[in-house]
């Protein structure tokens, strides 16, 4: 069996890097030290290992250097809360200086510098809504761009300075990128469902990912001809796009980069002169973002597997070779067996296939977890998941679907739980206990999940009483109504476009909170909450947990009140999974 313990306390690498400008340095954060910190890393690698830059308490994320290559922005979030702060780490003064101290509202941890170093552009919830503005290097107030009444997400600044791309929610799960004239001021929308703009070197081209066509394709704007070229057309997403800088005429090295998936895993393909394309692979398992080397010979991605901890992997274009960059798993686990996932389809309550992954011991039936992801637009992939690894190990049945709702598998399938959240995909995490019943895996069945997942855990103890011995929810909500209105107007705008207006709606809203329908509950219940939680608060918890109480039903809740919606800090998760794990064990075991 592998020790939960150790487990948990294998680091990983945030997806979010970049490399410096003269292309001798990678910025990153990992949380090795316990703590999220940027850390620094020679580049190529050499002898030296990764430093960290930064020591005090809280997350930090997002590193991307200044165009000169002389300062290091990032974003600090203190208490969880995902109110970041834009710090600034000068390499010659060896200083850290917030650009944003005392604030009162909530900045995005997306941002960008400008080409000339002197400005950065932000995302700000100022308005009440995020929105962009451009901040001074040195600080000071921050000027309002674009103001889409929409809630902006990512921006990125074009290499020749003259506009910004900026991602913003729209309609339902859609996004819009919108393009600023610098000068002008004038925006424009794309014309369709479009997001993760990428600039050509020159600044006149923009990459993107839509879902237009059913799955996710990298299309390529002209600013100049406002005309889009299409790069693929594949049954599977291609996305996170990614320009070669500038080369020499003639060069043979590819013109741009992307992630290509189908089911639980995916791969990098590439583009190159005259269209030629070839594909790279570190593992089977999960590449992440996209980032050109300076000579353009080799990208840098970050990669995970049921059996790697994401890391940074540097891979050559040309050869297909790749090499890890960091080193998350320690001596103890190098060598160790892990249980590996099958990809698996069931039947739905209605009949339509419901993709999982599923970890099945030698020996059934056994007691079985139901694993159930978040988002509810996130899917379950060839990746680390240490409690699934764990469970499986001691020999425990593991099956986390992919539900209606999750992205992965479609448009349709994503857009299949618009206005019946809480109803089609808690149907479709029922029908997978019933699977694992009827195929005679499972002796006992417990759910959990966390964030959306731990919401429709909730709905499933509810709703289908019977199956469960037990329900473990974490970061959950339960009360559409109550959760809606302790969040941030962001969050309220993707409740109501994808549940309608909470007062037009009410019986949607009602039928679909497990809150009002706790009698019904059979099984004990654990809740595991953040205090500083925005996106599902601890106080529509804390009320479900009075009322379990109130009713005579059996509830274990944990309250962490220095943490958020993302645990920050690793003795809170080791603290938190573990009492999750003995939970459901305890169950499991009768």
């Amino acid at each position: 069996m592998l020790d939960l313990a150790t487990l948990l306390r294998v680091p990983h690498v945030d997806a979010h890097f970049d490399i410096s400008p003269n292309g001798s340095k990678l910025a990153f954060a990992w949380n090795k030290s316990g703590e999220w910190q940027i850390y620094e890393a020679p580049f190529p690698p050499g002898e030296t290992a990764p430093s960290p830059l930064t020591f005090s308490p809280g997350g930090k994320f997002n590193p991307r250097y200044s165009p000169d290559g002389s300062r290091l922005a990032y974003v600090m979030d203190a208490d969880g809360s995902e109110s970041y702060h834009l710090v600034i780490y000068d390499f010659i003064t060896k200083r850290h200086t917030d650009l944003t101290p005392n604030v009162a509202y909530a900045l995005q941890p997306n941002f960008c510098w400008s080409p000339d170093g002197r400005q950065l552009a932000i995302l700000s919830n100022e308005q009440g809504h995020f929105s962009a503005y451009l901040l001074s290097a040195q600080g000071g107030k921050p000027q309002l761009v674009l103001d889409t009444g929409h809630p902006a997400w990512q921006v990125e600044w074009s290499p020749d300075g003259r506009h910004l791309a900026v991602c913003c929610e729209m309609e339902g799960q859609d996004y819009g990128i919108f393009v600023v004239d610098l000068e002008t001021r004038d925006a424009f929308q794309l014309p369709l469902n479009a997001g993760e703009p990428h600039w050509a070197p020159q600044g006149g081209k923009l990459a993107f990912q839509s879902d237009e066509r059913g799955w996710f394709d990298i299309g390529i704007y002209d600013l100049s001809t406002r005309q889009i070229e299409w790069l693929t057309q594949s049954e599977g997403d291609s996305q996170l796009p990614a320009f070669a800088p500038d080369l020499l005429p003639g060069s043979s090295y590819p013109t741009i980069v992307y992630t290509q998936s189908k089911g639980a895993v995916n791969w990098l393909e590439i583009v190159g002169a005259e269209g030629r394309r070839k594909t790279l692979q570190a593992g089977k398992g999960i590449h992440g973002r996209i980032r050109f080397t300076s000579d353009a010979k080799r990208v840098v991605t970050t990669f995970s597997s049921p059996r790697q901890p994401a890391d940074l992997w540097m891979s050559d274009l040309e050869s297909g070779a790749s090499i890890p960059l960091t080193n998350s798993l320690d001596d103890e686990l190098s060598n160790a067996e892990f249980p590996l996932p099958q990809e698996i389809e069931y039947p739905g309550r209605d009949g339509a296939s419901v993709p999982a992954l599923l970890y099945r011991p030698k020996q059934t039936p056994a007691p079985a977890v139901v694993m159930i992801h978040g988002g509810p637009n996130w899917h379950y992939a060839a990746e680390w998941h240490p409690v699934m690894t764990h469970l499986a190990s001691r020999g425990y049945v593991v099956l986390a679907p992919n539900y209606r709702g999750s992205t992965g598998y479609g448009r349709q399938w994503q857009y299949a739980a618009r206005f019946a959240l809480g109803s089609v995909d808690a149907d479709d995490v029922a029908a997978g206990a019933q699977y694992l019943l009827r195929e005679g895996l499972a002796s006992r069945l417990a759910v959990t999940g966390r964030s959306h997942g731990g919401y429709l855990t909730m709905a499933c103890l509810t709703r289908f009483p019977e199956l469960w011995c037990a329900g473990s929810a974490v970061v959950p909500f339960t009360n559409w109504f109550k959760s809606h209105e302790d969040s941030r107007e962001d969050l309220q705008h993707w409740n109501i476009e994808n549940m309608g207006d909470p007062q037009e709606n009410y019986e949607r809203w009602y039928n679909a909170s497990p809150y009002f329908f706790l009698e019904r509950i059979n099984a004990p219940v654990q809740m595991i909450c953040g205090g500083n939680d925005p996106r599902c608060p601890a106080s529509d918890s804390l009320e479900t947990r009075d009322k379990l109480v109130e009713l005579g039903k059996r509830v274990d809740f944990l309250l962490y009140e220095d943490e958020g919606h993302s645990f920050l800090k690793s003795e809170n998760v080791l603290d938190a999974e573990s009492k999750r794990v003995e939970f459901l064990a305890k169950a499991l075991h009768g």
